[in-house]
């Protein structure tokens, strides 16, 4: 069984740019080569399709980035 999450605190990538004030939601992808610490997406379906991350665990690695 997969991990079981709240789906109102589901974000696609547009919502994770708008979080860290990024111009563009592709920018995100870069984020996510930069930074190994970001969390990772929730939702993964694969190349070119829906990714999914968590409003808090996005929330909380921002604060904690310095």
């Amino acid at each position: 069984m997969g991990r079981k999450v709240d789906t109102d605190e589901l974000i696609d990538a547009q919502g994770v740019a708008d979080m860290l004030g990024l111009a563009q939601r592709n920018t995100v992808s870069l984020y996510q080569r930069r930074y190994p610490e970001m969390p990772r997406p929730v939702v993964d379906l694969g190349q070119g399709r829906c990714k999914m991350w968590l409003k808090p665990e996005i929330r909380l690695w921002d604060a904690t980035r310095g």
